[in-house]
């Protein structure tokens, strides 16, 4: 039996993305830990910190360019996904603080103690374990995904109904987190980490082992995608992006395939949304707004719809130009140049900026192909020398 290679599921674009990603997480800590502070080269802290919330956000683009550019399901609410794979990482984070916290308490989290409340819920349990933790971030997101999609899927709720329920549902999440009675901080969320796995959350090699993790997971998330988009199962999920009847008529159980790749895809989101979560020290219900979500949307037309590696740039560079222009004059004005840019790029480039580029590269080849089969029409020695090779 032959092993299945890698280079049958990584076009040339997919390796030089990963070979670039590989480069980044290498470079990265080498200039932040062992570059003196005082040297051009140096990389700060703070940057570390950035640069991983970009990976992050990349991961969670990566999750919605699978079952939009691949399947046709456009899910406006897929920050719900995200946000509930970092507040499982938050629980876990919570209780790691122990007598640590303001009010000392080895078992409750200081919120709980501030309400008056007199034991830790059932679903708090297990969570001082990573392990238990890190099952949650995935369980619970996919459940989610899971029980939506069951219903929604064989319901045929699709296009924009199904946009729309999925808004719906991340803003009752939003709601629902908001209480102080629900268990999660209320409007304050969960916050004041200290430790993960034992490393103190704010030092700088843990800040540059998350950027590593998150690294490593944008590249498994992308061969993940890969190996999906490049088999059989891709082939029928793009049928069903293009023609879901026929696809239907022919035999398929088009149910089966979305509701497979839209729980995949809600559990790559409780990943990125985990690992976001001891980066940027809090998580907070503002997560779940839909807002976000629609945000995460235009990442992935900037890039490139049904690109994979285009979902990847667009989150990276939207992000920070949301990072460059809201941190000046600029910064009332930001959500108008996030609607503007989205437009341009519906107008301009329907196509993204990796699709476009792919577009023009396949046109090209193609005009070459042409202009090379009509050049060797019209040269009669294009025919005559073959014959006179063969009859030698």
């Amino acid at each position: 039996m032959r092993a299945f290679p890698l280079t049958r599921l990584i076009d040339r674009a997919g390796v030089v993305f990963l070979v670039l990603l590989g480069a980044f997480a290498i470079a990265i800590p080498v200039l932040n830990l062992l570059v003196p502070a005082s040297s051009s080269f140096h990389v700060t802290t703070y940057l570390v910190t950035l640069f991983g919330k970009y990976l992050c956000y990349a991961l969670l683009a990566l999750s919605i360019d699978l079952i939009w550019g691949f399947a046709g399901i456009l899910s406006l609410g897929h920050g719900a996904f995200f946000a509930l794979g970092g507040y499982a990482m938050g629980m876990y984070l919570m209780r790691q603080i122990g007598t640590r916290g303001v009010y000392g308490d080895p078992i409750l989290p200081d919120f709980m103690v501030f309400l008056n409340w007199k034991a830790l819920p059932v679903y708090w349990y297990g969570f001082q374990h990573f392990a238990y933790a890190a099952l949650m971030v995935l369980l619970v997101p996919g459940l989610l995904a899971f029980v939506f999609g069951w219903f929604a899927f064989r319901s045929r709720v699709t296009g924009v109904y199904l946009s729309i329920i999925t808004q719906a549902m991340t803003y009752a999440l939003l709601l629902g987190f908001f209480r102080n009675d629900f268990g999660f901080g209320g409007n304050n969320g969960l916050t004041d980490f200290k430790d993960i796995l034992g490393f103190n959350v704010r030092a700088e090699t843990t800040r540059n082992a998350l950027l590593v993790m998150s690294c490593l997971a944008v590249a498994i998330g992308f061969i993940i995608c890969r190996a999906i988009v490049t088999s059989k199962f891709g082939k029928v999920l793009v049928a069903v992006r293009d023609a879901e009847a026929r696809t239907r008529f022919l035999g398929y159980r088009v149910e089966n395939y979305k509701l497979f790749v839209f729980v995949l895809s809600a559990c790559m989101a409780g990943v990125a949304g985990a690992l976001y979560v001891p980066q940027v020290g809090i998580i907070n219900p503002s997560e779940f707004s839909p807002g976000n979500s629609i945000e995460a949307v235009i990442w992935v037309a900037v890039g490139g719809r049904g690109t994979l590696t285009g979902a990847v740039l667009g989150a990276i560079l939207v992000n920070y130009a949301k990072t460059y222009f809201t941190s000046g004059f600029l910064a009332p004005y930001w959500l108008f140049m996030l609607g503007g840019l989205f437009v341009a790029v519906t107008l301009l480039l329907p196509r993204g900026i990796v699709g476009t580029l792919k577009w023009g590269m396949a046109n090209r080849a193609a005009a070459k192909a042409v202009a090379a089969e009509e050049g060797a029409d019209a040269d009669p020695k294009a025919e005559v020398v073959p014959q006179t090779a063969a009859a030698e």
